[in-house]
């Protein structure tokens, strides 16, 4: 008995209906990103902090590493590592966006949100060295205070786009 072979799905012949048109998603997330980063930068002074709601602060951090400042202190070889592998995930994720149909839009979603939220980052470790983190969310049990890392609206747009892809991967196809 022969099973039949289910055809791949073509890539979209227009640009306009594969994941491309989202083309304005990492524009967007970029610009606010940097806007966001920028005035911080202007701002305020580094470490300095702005009391906005019982959890939540807004903090001029920087960060020499990736998440969670993992390898923020290895020496600086680390800021082109995560330069390279950034453009280069986005390269893949913008090849896979083209070869999308407009009906995977949780993908497409995802995959603009990373790439937009990826070289956010990436203009700032190429401008100075680190990433501008500012948005601190917090807890206060008793005497003590407990800190999630500082993070930025690139970092938001990637977890995000994670998030799209993780609920994706739960849908049939």
């Amino acid at each position: 008995m022969t099973q039949a072979v289910q055809p791949s799905a073509a890539k979209p012949a227009r640009w306009q209906d594969s994941g491309w048109h989202l083309w304005w998603v990492p524009v967007l997330v970029i610009l606010l990103d940097q806007i966001t980063k920028q005035t911080i930068l202007m701002t305020m002074s580094l470490y300095e902090r702005i009391n906005v709601l019982p959890f939540f602060d807004i903090v001029y951090a920087r960060n020499f590493g990736a998440a969670f400042s993992f390898l923020g202190d290895a020496g600086g070889w680390q800021r082109w590592f995560f330069t390279v592998l950034a453009i280069v995930i986005s390269s893949l994720l913008a090849f896979w966006m083209r070869r999308q149909g407009l009906h995977q839009w949780r993908l497409n979603w995802s995959f603009a949100l990373v790439i937009g939220g990826a070289l956010g980052n990436v203009l700032d470790r190429l401008q100075h060295g680190f990433v501008v983190d500012f948005l601190d969310f917090y807890v206060t049990i008793g005497s003590n205070t407990h800190h999630w890392p500082a993070f930025n609206v690139a970092d938001s747009a990637i977890v995000i786009g994670a998030g799209l892809m993780i609920w994706d991967s739960f849908k049939k196809p």
